[in-house]
């Protein structure tokens, strides 16, 4: 224990943190994995200064979420459920339907899955973008591609 004593954690400034804005490119990835990878870019995870609960991650603009790919049978077999709230108001779309409809949902909703379920995976989920083609809106923070 004396190897320890003097040591202290470090909380990062705000002055001492850069926000960088990453690229990613979803065409023939795995959905999973894929939302994964932009989990730990948008937590920090993948950073030096990483804190739990501390927004120390990068903003990222996901490209090509219409070509993103599902091994096995989950392209046939996953369905998206939610509920109007009223009496009988369960709804359901299958994902091949999704993907036509609207694929970024698709992607959103897989990497709200894998951030945290509190006002800190909320204020994640509003730093990335999804957009179904190669085009993006966000030319002016030039993402860097990853």
């Amino acid at each position: 224990m004396d190897s320890l004593k003097g040591q202290r954690t470090h909380f990062p400034k705000r002055a001492e943190l850069t926000h960088n804005w990453v690229l990613v490119d979803a065409k023939d990835k795995i959905l999973g994995r894929l939302s994964t990878q932009i989990a730990t870019l948008l937590m920090g995870k993948n950073k030096t200064n990483y804190q739990p609960g501390q927004l120390v991650g990068d903003h990222v603009v996901v490209i090509n979420a219409s070509q993103v790919k599902l091994t096995g049978k989950k392209a046939d077999q996953k369905e998206y459920l939610w509920h109007s709230r009223y009496y009988g108001g369960m709804k359901s779309r299958p994902f091949k339907k999704k993907m036509e409809v609207e694929p970024e949902k698709a992607v959103l909703l897989t990497v709200k899955g894998m951030l945290p379920k509190t006002k800190y995976g909320r204020k994640l989920l509003t730093r990335v973008r999804v957009f179904p083609g190669a085009e993006h809106a966000l030319k002016g923070q030039q993402p860097k591609a990853v």
